[in-house]
């Protein structure tokens, strides 16, 4: 789940917790009794996150005596006093932790009590070897909001305000143990206020790394867009004033820049989109409150936990009718609208400066959309697919021509997180993109290994380290298509290993040759002398599935996405595949398409439904059909020809076939936008049985749509939009059907229940929905990437996972069977 429960805990004070344990504890001896002495160790989630002051406070309220340190490993406790009390506290300890915290392990030892034990008290952090996790960056707690709307408060529209419940984390820590001096707050030194704040452990705010105020804080500052400082008096205010002229400004965040605007202002969104070349690809909206959007959108139960949720991500909601009109421009041809909550305190500034500066958190509650203000268009920072901006020199060089504005601040940000994006559906949450607020929490593996370091693949890139069961899965990259990009990687990799003190054993890559991350790799492993594992593609999509539930035994999936280079050479990306330990078998695949032109046919969805047409021997209709498009009749007649048209098994490319045979899109400005097209229109028409006789296997397992593609192809199937939409619903039921019965059937043969299915296409909720029903109904057990991305985001996961399971000496995955 891409939300644990521990996010989505109300923020409490760990004085509170302490409180409850002590009334609990009332009329048990406690104080008397022959004392024994524990030194406790708690592994996890436990640095940053309050855990040393709940441990202060519980220890204190139980009358026991002792201390309590952070460590590389984590937490160390020495506390004593009777069996009683030590009972109560070991059951409190993992019963009512503060909210952030996550625990992984406690272990107990027996220490020698010693005679003049007095209080409890926390003692300075100790080095050593790190084995501690990383606390993601959390958004403001409701105990901050409080004193950032309270006009007698010190810390009244301070937009740094923050304590151990919440504030950055991750971005701005350099290593482990985490504290103060190990982060980029270390240039600021507390007031004499905060200090006392921080070394008080009945206050919340005790050793919290980022706490400052005016007097001693971080500080905003407003700059033109040549980069010259301006003297505003409030920078908030002149801030707010720019976005209701309809400028573009380029806004600090905690993982990086955001370039913001009016989301319903038609014109501030076409100049955006213009200098940011991205002409149609869908833009996030944040709001101050969900009842901002009522009526604009569907929001669910579930789509509201996860925008409240401390990691606030981008989350995709269902559009209602007139929202386009509301916001136009803002995710033109989609049936989703991205929407987010702020994330910072200086994002709650914005909004409760467009609604008069009221004073409290009252007007929060009281949003709707005819509350003053308006969402802003929130989107990351980076000019033409490049990394996120982060230094603020950085800004003013690289987003020249894009800001009219800058607000910026001099809290450095040590690592770029871009925000995550999350889609619920039927199966539940699924990532889109795994960044702030979620990275680099650990993921669980199912047995201890070697230590891995695992670089991805060249869309959606991550990287992953492991230490002992746990995997540390990077934030998202981005497309390595860029030499900055390049760069990003292996800075976040350098990062990674020297922030979990991490050597690795072996490095993980995908198997082919020209990725950057593939060549990166290479490097690295024969920098540190240790085996170079290299992963097929499509083996590493089904293994992060495994990796993620805890699947040794052996498995049967599909890896369904756009492209992946197979053991064969050839681009695949509809596969049926058998993984037995480190190792896969290729039991089947899609019947193959042609590429008329090779990549450029993923970015042209007309080129595919041409590549149908010509493999239904209905070529002719090609230059007809697409009329519009100068070069139809050289794509026919390279197809006819057989030349610079190699063949692929790629989902991906059926759906955008299906997009071009039915008019819905002929030229795609973003990857897969021709199916989440498709995807919208199947989910505005509803529910339909599957076509009957749409499909074919054959007896080297070979699936074949060939007849539902011939339907699709008919004129009549496209005459209309109702007709389009109507069409669109049958492919998703037909294809959920067939891909169903495909593994099915091969699952039965071979004698296995647990199913797995990753790739890209997973992303679709209406696939997996129809398909998990049909399955599960069948007895089977099916499992979806729940924790990291189905997409190539989650790639790293799987190569990592892979190589844990590889003996040292192997360095080659390929399949044991090709058909």
């Amino acid at each position: 789940m891409p939300v644990s429960s521990q996010q989505a805990t109300d923020e409490r004070d760990p004085k509170q917790d302490a409180g409850v344990a002590s009334e609990v504890a009332v009329g048990q001896d406690v104080a008397g009794g022959r004392p024994e002495r524990q030194r406790v160790r708690v592994s996890g989630q436990v640095q940053g996150v309050g855990f040393r002051p709940f441990v202060f406070g519980l220890a204190r309220r139980l009358g026991l005596s002792g201390w309590v340190r952070n460590e590389g490993h984590g937490v160390l406790i020495e506390v004593q006093g009777t069996d009683v009390g030590l009972e109560a506290f070991g059951r409190f300890l993992l019963d009512e932790p503060p909210p952030l915290t996550r625990i992984n392990q406690v272990t107990k030892e027996v220490a020698a009590p010693e005679a003049a034990s007095g209080g409890f008290e926390i003692l300075p952090s100790e080095g050593g070897r790190v084995d501690t996790e990383m606390v993601p960056d959390a958004m403001v707690c409701e105990a901050c909001l409080a004193e950032l709307f309270d006009p007698g408060d010190r810390r009244y529209r301070y937009p740094f305000i923050n304590c151990t419940h919440c504030g950055p984390r991750y971005t701005l820590t350099r290593s482990l143990p985490y504290d103060r001096a190990r982060t980029s707050m270390a240039v600021f030194s507390q007031c004499g206020r905060c200090q006392a704040e921080y070394a008080d452990p009945e206050n919340r705010r005790f050793h919290a790394q980022p706490n400052a105020c005016p007097a001693c804080g971080p500080g905003l500052q407003c700059l033109a867009a040549d980069g010259t400082p301006l003297r505003e008096q409030d920078p908030v205010a002149a801030t707010v004033a720019r976005l209701a002229r309809g400028e573009v400004v380029a806004v600090k965040g905690i993982g990086g820049f955001h370039l913001m605007c009016r989301a319903d202002d038609p014109s501030a969104i076409a100049r955006l989109r213009q200098r940011k070349h991205r002409d149609t690809k869908p833009l996030a909206v944040m709001v101050a409150s969900p009842a901002d959007l009522d009526g604009a959108v569907e929001i669910g139960t579930e789509e509201r936990r996860l925008l409240a949720s401390v990691a606030r991500p981008i989350v995709l909601l269902p559009k209602r009718a007139g929202c386009d009109a509301w916001l136009p421009g803002v995710a033109p041809g989609l049936a989703w609208l991205g929407v987010m909550l702020p994330s910072a305190p200086l994002h709650y500034l914005l909004f409760h400066e467009m609604a008069g500066r009221p004073g409290g958190t009252q007007w929060l509650q009281e949003r709707g959309p005819e509350s003053p203000g308006w969402p802003l268009v929130c989107t990351s920072a980076n000019p033409g697919g490049e990394p996120l901006v982060t230094q603020n020199d950085e800004a003013v060089q690289r987003l020249a021509g894009l800001a009219d504005a800058f607000l910026t601040h001099d809290r450095d940000i040590v690592t770029p997180c871009d925000d995550s994006v999350v889609r619920t559906g039927p199966r539940g949450p699924t990532f889109i993109r795994r960044a702030r607020g979620f990275a680099p929490a650990p993921i669980r593996l199912p047995r201890p290994g070697p230590s891995v370091l695992a670089l991805g693949g060249w869309f959606k890139n991550t990287a992953c380290v492991t230490r002992g069961d746990r995997a540390f899965l990077s934030q998202h990259v981005g497309d390595l298509d860029s030499p900055a990009s390049c760069r990003a990687l292996e800075a976040i990799v350098d990062h990674l290993q020297r922030l979990f003190a991490i050597r690795p054993e072996r490095v993980a890559c995908d198997q082919h040759p020209d990725f950057h991350s593939s060549q990166f790799a290479a490097r690295l492993a024969g920098r540190l002398g240790v085996p170079l594992i290299r992963v097929q593609h499509h083996h590493a999509h089904l293994a992060a599935v495994q990796a993620e539930y805890g699947l040794t035994d052996t498995v049967i999936g599909i890896a369904m996405d756009g492209v992946g280079l197979g053991t064969d050479g050839t681009p695949w990306g509809g596969e049926l595949l058998r993984l037995d330990a480190e190792r896969f078998e290729r039991l089947g695949h899609l019947a193959p398409l042609a590429l008329p032109g090779g990549d450029r046919a993923a970015r042209e969805p007309w080129r595919m439904a041409a590549s149908v047409l010509h493999r239904l021997g209905r070529g002719d209709e090609i230059p007809d059909r697409f009329a519009v498009q100068p070069l139809a009749p050289g794509i026919a007649d390279l197809l006819r020809r057989d030349v610079r048209c190699p063949p692929t098994t790629s989902l991906g490319r059926y759906f955008d076939a299906v997009a071009g045979l039915l008019g819905i899109r002929a030229v795609a400005h973003f990857e897969g936008q021709a199916a989440m097209e498709l995807e919208g229109l199947a989910q505005q028409y509803g529910s339909v049985e599957p076509m009957e006789g749409g499909w074919c296997v054959d007896q080297d397992r070979v699936l074949d749509l060939a007849p539902l593609l011939n339907w699709l192809a008919e004129p009549s199937a496209s005459a209309t939009p109702a007709a389009r939409a109507h069409a669109a619903a049958v492919f998703h039921a037909t294809l959920a059907r067939a891909l169903a019965g495909w593994v099915g059937v091969v699952a039965r043969e071979h004698d296995v229940r647990d199913l797995v299915f990753g790739g890209g296409c997973v992303s679709n909720q209406m696939l997996v929905r129809e398909m998990g029903a049909w399955l599960e109904s069948d007895g089977m057990r099916v499992y979806w990437p729940r924790q990291v991305p189905p997409n190539d985001g989650g790639l790293s996961l799987g190569q990592a996972w892979v190589a844990c399971r590889t003996s040292a000496g192997d360095s080659t995955h390929t399949g044991r069977r090709d058909r």
